[in-house]
């Protein structure tokens, strides 16, 4: 069975990538997981709308042998979920028109905060590992990421630049694919995509891989096409609300993920990282009192 402690930001990682039944017993356990952890296989298919049958292969792609075993996992992290709230009266819950701006800085911030301590649990630590042995060995890293995500790129290339890593950030397709064709073996392709189905990182991925080199998705959906393309999948567990298109909670789960892979990738190396940040710092501090 699937030990997850955070079952409920898997389940939401894997709503596209479940069949239309299956997400509607889904859609059933994220609105009420208190409840649903009381209900019978039976019950739920019937407030599901679907069948019992899909309720188990549900059971089942969600890692669990069995029901009460799934069951049990809902309660405890529903339980840890409300536990969390407690200190944040009011916070959850989408963004209202009638929301006043004190209202929207605790929504904002409780959301922000769920994403990241989420993304912090469902975190695979072995797969970072992995990622930052690739990227420390790696002569050359390539990162793409459209809208939000390009952001997020451009934050670790400019991290990684300052420990030394030659790092490029690509904020188009074009330059990001004709980047990816001329990458070779140990290079490193990292694309970004809370989706994991926007075209441009799935296809810089393919490419980059096509030329030998290693690659790494970060995304909120383990399952995407966007995975399907990397050597490395570093997944987060962000929420999405009404104004998911302003990329609230995802942006900050990436930067979480991307901070702790560079934090490892800095101190595979701790003397040469902590002399290139001394040196980095005085150059831009003379550049300033200038």
């Amino acid at each position: 069975a699937n030990g997850n402690k955070a079952i409920l930001a898997l389940i939401r990682g894997a709503l596209p990538e479940l069949r239309p039944s299956e997400r509607r017993v889904a859609r059933l356990v994220l609105e009420d997981p208190e409840a649903v952890a009381h209900l019978s296989v039976a019950e739920v298919a019937r407030r599901s709308d679907t069948s019992g049958t899909s309720v188990v292969r549900f059971t089942h792609a969600m890692g669990f042998d069995h029901y009460r075993d799934l069951r049990i996992a809902i309660a405890n992290d529903a339980m840890r979920e409300t536990y969390d709230a407690a200190g944040a009266p009011f916070a959850a819950g989408d963004i209202g028109r009638n929301d006043s701006l004190a209202q929207i800085v605790r929504k904002v911030s409780y959301s922000e905060t769920r994403s990241i301590a989420d993304t912090a649990l469902v975190l695979d630590t072995d797969k970072l590992a992995e990622a930052v042995r690739l990227v420390s060995e790696a002569p050359r890293v390539d990162i793409f990421g459209v809208g939000a995500s390009s952001i997020v790129g451009l934050d670790l290339q400019q991290k990684l630049v300052r420990v030394g890593k030659p790092a490029l950030a690509w904020a188009d397709a074009h330059g990001a694919l004709t980047a990816a064709a001329t990458l070779g073996e140990g290079c490193v392709a990292i694309g970004v995509s809370h989706s994991g189905a926007t075209a441009g990182p799935v296809e810089f991925l393919e490419t980059a891989r096509e030329r030998g080199a290693k690659t790494i998705a970060v995304t909120n959906h383990g399952a995407s096409a966007v995975a399907r393309a990397a050597d490395v999948v570093l997944t987060t567990a962000a929420r999405e609300t009404t104004f998911r298109s302003g990329a609230l909670g995802s942006r900050i789960a990436q930067l979480l993920v991307l901070d702790c892979l560079f934090v490892g990738v800095a101190r595979s190396d701790y003397d040469r990282s902590m002399t290139a940040l001394r040196d980095t710092y005085g150059a831009v501090r003379r550049l300033g009192a200038g």
